[in-house]
């Protein structure tokens, strides 16, 4: 295998591993009850030990399908002439829908009222994409945590039980820090009729992080947070001491091992990025030197003495370049 090749084949790989480090890392309860108190108005001012207990049982990291049908699982079952349901999201036997998109975290939390509840999903992105716009993605996904709840969260045409959904989006290496609320408002076009019904069903959370690490303050609680999490060129200890002291999240072994792990893959594709790099300058100067060798008269059999090519790479770099 050439040198360009295993290096993409190695970063492909260790970029893969990052992607799933960095959803268990979100995954954690305390850093999801982060993201809750600024993102969630109901929970904004709470303190996070207050909040992390509101979160019910354990998210669901990369098993629960997206698609149509898949998302949403009820099963009936008969005691003593009642009809029950099991209620909850699809993510049994998730080797069978292998291949599928699945949503990165998603888990419902209690309010602070102990009754009502809410859906939250939240997305972890390296960058901005450039094959789509990343919002239209976000509203697909909000769209199927809403549509997903018939006969799982409501049956029939019972559409005031609807529970509030969030779909929180943690884009990295953005140029600025960012983050915005995008949700449904009404305009009175004509007349000012009172519309029975509940606005707030549908919400999208924008988080954009720098690549550089923000200052210790109020306004950038959440993405001092993140950026510490996910920073390529904070060390271990640098990052779970920031974790520890700032944010007084227990260390415990799993978010060590996890934050360990991150900063190795970090390191890793960096490496790699740079022997890459290296193979591609390689690669680009030989070329150069074949192409001005030709220009200037050499011959073939010259050019094979000076490259140690064959006469085969060495045409087709010829023809390439023509």
């Amino acid at each position: 295998m050439n040198t360009e090749m295993k290096n993409a084949v190695i970063t492909t790989d260790k970029e893969a591993q990052y992607d799933e480090s960095a959803k268990r890392l979100l995954g954690q309860k305390y850093i999801l009850a982060y993201i809750l108190i600024n993102s969630v108005e109901e929970f904004r001012g709470m303190n996070v030990e207050e909040v992390v207990p509101l979160i019910e049982g354990t998210p669901y990291i990369s098993t629960v399908p997206l698609e149509a049908g898949l998302t949403n699982q009820s099963a009936d079952y008969h005691l003593d002439n009642k009809t029950s349901r099991i209620i909850g999201f699809n993510s049994e036997n998730s080797d069978k829908y292998e291949g599928l998109i699945r949503f990165d975290i998603v888990f419902y939390v209690r309010m602070t009222d102990g009754i009502s509840q809410i859906i939250i999903n939240v997305e972890a992105q390296k960058d901005e994409p450039t094959k789509y716009h990343i919002l239209n993605r976000a509203i697909f996904y909000v769209s199927r945590l809403i549509s997903s709840q018939k006969e799982r969260d409501f049956e029939n045409i019972n559409y005031n039980d609807i529970k509030r959904v969030y779909s929180i989006w943690v884009c990295m290496n953005m140029k600025e820090n960012s983050m915005c609320h995008i949700h449904l408002t009404k305009d009175d076009l004509l007349g000012e009729y009172d519309w029975k019904g509940n606005l707030d069903l549908f919400n999208i959370i924008m988080i954009g992080l720098s690549k550089e690490l923000p200052d210790n303050s109020d306004m950038y609680e959440l993405h001092r947070l993140l950026c510490a999490l996910f920073s390529q060129e904070l060390s271990k200890e640098q990052k779970l001491e920031i974790i520890n002291n700032e944010y007084n999240i227990p260390i415990e072994e799993t978010l060590r091992k996890d934050v360990n792990v991150m900063c190795n893959l970090s390191q890793g594709i960096k490496e790699a990025g740079i022997a890459e790099g290296r193979a591609e300058g390689i690669a680009e100067g030989e070329t150069k030197i074949i192409i001005n060798m030709h220009n200037n008269g050499f011959s073939l059999e010259q050019i094979i003495k000076a490259t140690n090519k064959t006469a085969e790479e060495i045409n087709t770099i010829i023809e390439q370049n023509a």
